[in-house]
């Protein structure tokens, strides 16, 4: 029963609940809202995404010098024996179709010098240039695009400023279905929780890298689908597997600014502050070896040397190239006073990309009837233990794509009734202080203990830590009313378990996954999967 002066919750009755707007989120509303009623959930506005900040591109075979094989070869390689073959060839022979949806949609890819094609450009772990992009801002160019087509489309709903606190599950309440059928979310701006009803539920809530102290990602990045889904009781896999992205601009003034991947494929040289080289001494490929190399390798010369950042070098190429190609970093960092024709670009390592997941099938469904997994939520199997750069979009684009047709495909019906959202027993917080300590807390001792490079030692140290954290929230959870604080603090603490358990699993180095315990690759490589079985 709930209190008097609390509101009973608002229900929403949609064909399909998608929770998240990044590339993934927003491309599968478009393609099934022709045909359904699609209610769109974002926790800000709908340009606040990881996929916004993507700089590189998307990764397709499409020039006739390149290959679906080759591009095969290169995400294997790159992915340390991990990656599934299938799930690899499954989105790497719908790359162009993904390509020429996003050109139908009238996105504006750079186009070469002739005019006639699209100027592709390479990055770490490519073996041709396959990259097609919008500059150096390919990210926020098709979310542009799609975003407004979005808020034009009569039956798509969006809300913003809206974050999902847990799923709706047959299971839990004892429903007819035992499958997904919704979620509770909170109207943050009302301070007001509402009951989302959808027979299709679909996670595209993006990574995990706000657990960590340093990342490119934006504030969003709290592992919500992932928790959520867990909760649910979904499976998870590969969670160990954190990509640090090798180059996020070093600077007092800004927060987390990636210098793209592009940069080091178009002639862009690591040196340390005096202006020697050091990748040709860690790998053959140099600068162009995948992002787990040269992230390792950066975060070795700076712990050997005790330096605060390296630098990335472009002064060798010419101003007016790196204007046109770079623009929107050489106005950033302009802004800051670094002219990067002139001056090498200060660069550390951060928390960039999530390899694992939800685990989901071909059609991104999850186990649990009614709940989908797309994007950097989902695990497919495409990344294996190191995802190769420009790949994430790619996937984002396959697997929404295949999402729409199973969801298309479906006869589920939505519940005529679902149990509302209980508020009767809580009351405000009264010292919120202790949501940011604990939120600061977890942050660092993630970045210290379960880092680049781990030790069994720091795992447990990690693992104690969030188990004494996950005490404190759980009272947090169960007495007061929730806020946005609290249920991202709740979702990065879950997430932050997985990894670590996930972690210990691990008796190997591989790919992202680099132990000095276990400093040996092993000869069968296996996925870590985690099994949530609910009672």
């Amino acid at each position: 029963m709930l209190a008097f002066n609390q509101p009973v919750s608002t229900v929403q009755v949609f064909d399909v609940l998608i929770i998240g707007s990044g590339l993934a989120g927003q491309s599968l509303a478009l393609q099934l809202a022709p045909h359904r009623r699609v209610a769109l959930v974002t926790k800000r506005s709908l340009e606040d995404s990881a996929s916004s900040r993507a700089q590189g591109g998307i990764a397709a075979a499409l020039d006739d010098a390149d290959s679906i094989d080759a591009h095969i070869k290169d995400t294997l390689v790159a992915g340390a024996g991990l990656c599934s073959p299938r799930t690899t060839r499954f989105v790497v022979e719908r790359g162009k179709a993904a390509i020429d949806w996003l050109i139908g949609q009238g996105v504006p890819f750079t186009r070469d010098a002739s005019g006639d094609g699209y100027h592709l450009t390479r990055e770490g772990g490519h073996s041709h240039r396959r990259v097609i992009h919008v500059a150096d801002a390919t990210g926020l160019a098709v979310q542009d695009i799609l975003t407004q087509k979005l808020r034009a489309h009569p039956n798509i709903r969006v809300f913003e400023h809206h974050i999902a606190i847990d799923l709706i599950t047959g299971a839990k309440f004892g429903l007819p279905d035992s499958g997904c059928h919704g979620a509770y979310v909170l109207d943050k701006q009302a301070e007001h929780v509402e009951t989302f009803c959808a027979p299709h539920t679909v996670l595209a809530t993006g990574g995990t890298g706000k657990v960590y102290l340093y990342t490119t990602n934006p504030d969003t990045a709290t592992g919500d689908g992932i928790a959520m889904a867990w909760r649910a009781g979904c499976s998870v896999a590969n969670m160990e597997f954190i990509q640090f992205h090798p180059t996020c601009l070093y600077h007092p003034n800004i927060k987390s600014f990636l210098i793209t991947e592009a940069m080091r494929g178009e002639g862009g040289l690591l040196r340390l502050p005096g202006g020697e080289r050091f990748m040709p001494e860690h790998d053959p490929r140099a600068e162009l070896a995948p992002r787990d190399i040269v992230a390792r390798a950066i975060d070795f010369e700076m712990k050997k040397r005790g330096l605060d950042c390296v630098y990335l070098d472009m002064t060798h190429k010419p101003a007016a190239f790196l204007i046109e190609h770079f623009p929107n970093i050489h106005a950033q960092c302009l802004a800051l006073g670094i002219d990067i024709t002139r001056q090498p670009i200060p660069v550390v390592p951060a928390a960039h990309y999530s390899c694992g997941g939800v685990v989901a099938d071909f059609s991104a469904r999850t186990a649990l009837p009614g709940l989908y997994a797309v994007g950097e939520t989902a695990f497919t199997g495409l990344h294996g233990a190191n995802r190769l750069a420009s790949n994430s979009l790619l996937e984002c684009l396959v697997f929404s794509a295949a999402a729409a047709e199973s969801i298309l495909a479906s006869q589920r019906e939505p519940l005529s009734s679902l149990p509302a959202w209980d508020e009767s027993r809580v009351t405000d917080a009264d010292e919120e202080i202790v949501i940011s300590h604990n939120w600061d807390e977890l942050r660092r001792f993630m970045w210290d203990y379960v880092g680049i490079v781990r030790t069994n030692k720091r795992l447990e140290r990690a693992r104690h830590r969030i188990r004494l954290l996950e005490r404190e929230i759980d009272e947090y959870y169960a007495n007061f009313r929730v806020t946005n604080d609290l249920i991202e603090l709740r979702n990065l603490v879950l997430t932050a378990d997985l990894i670590v358990r996930c972690a210990q699993r691990r008796r190997e180095s591989r790919g992202l996954h680099a132990s000095r315990d276990y400093p040996d690759t092993l000869a069968a490589a296996r996925n870590t999967v985690l099994r949530n079985r609910l009672s």
